[in-house]
């Protein structure tokens, strides 16, 4: 009867044993570790569009040339020339004021080209600042896409871990609830049958 009861305690504790072993348990290692995390790449971007050739600048040369009306034909026989001379003042005063209208169309496109060029390395500066910071804003989201994503694989390696070890341990108890129902059985046989 000791014989047999060391074997049946011999044999739960090998089969304990052994589901501690396959359950990893007190193993330093009892979780996979962690798949390492990728380095994110920076999402694909698409070519900026062909830059459009500026339009034609206005030819100022005919109006440069022409401002000074002094260089006019002096036709028209002696009638013209006193005629000329007796408006002179009025030539001189049209020729100031074409003179100036002429710098001041020359300025005003220089200023509208300036002005164009200024606008367009402030739009360069501000959309290249905004396309920096949306990179650095899909590189974080990439980055933490990975670490959710590692995070997830871990806990269901956990979950799985946990549901194995919990289905181990009930089926080592019911293992041991079946011997000692048998062992009690056993007893039950061997106890001397009074009052029957």
């Amino acid at each position: 009867m000791s014989d047999e009861r060391e074997s049946a305690a011999d044999e739960l504790r090998r089969i304990r044993d052994a589901v501690r072993e396959r359950a990893l348990l007190g193993a330093p290692d009892a979780l996979p570790a962690p798949r390492p995390l990728k380095s994110p790449e920076a999402p694909p971007r698409d070519a900026p569009p062909a830059e459009e050739p500026p339009p034609a600048r206005p030819d100022l040369g005919p109006v440069n040339t022409l401002w000074d009306t002094s260089l006019a034909n002096s036709g028209g026989g002696p009638l013209g020339r006193f005629a000329r001379r007796w408006l002179a003042p009025l030539f001189e005063s049209q020729a100031a004021f074409n003179s100036r209208q002429v710098q001041l169309d020359n300025a005003l496109l220089a200023y509208i080209d300036e002005r164009i060029d200024q606008t367009r390395r402030h739009y360069d500066l501000a959309l290249n600042l905004h396309e920096r910071r949306l990179a650095d804003i899909d590189e974080r989201h990439l980055i933490l896409q990975e670490e959710l994503v590692a995070h997830v694989q871990d806990l269901v390696k956990r979950i799985d871990l946990v549901l194995a070890e919990s289905e181990k341990g009930r089926q080592s108890l019911e293992f041991a609830l079946r011997d000692v129902r048998h062992r009690l059985t056993r007893l039950e046989e061997r106890l001397p049958r009074e009052g029957r």
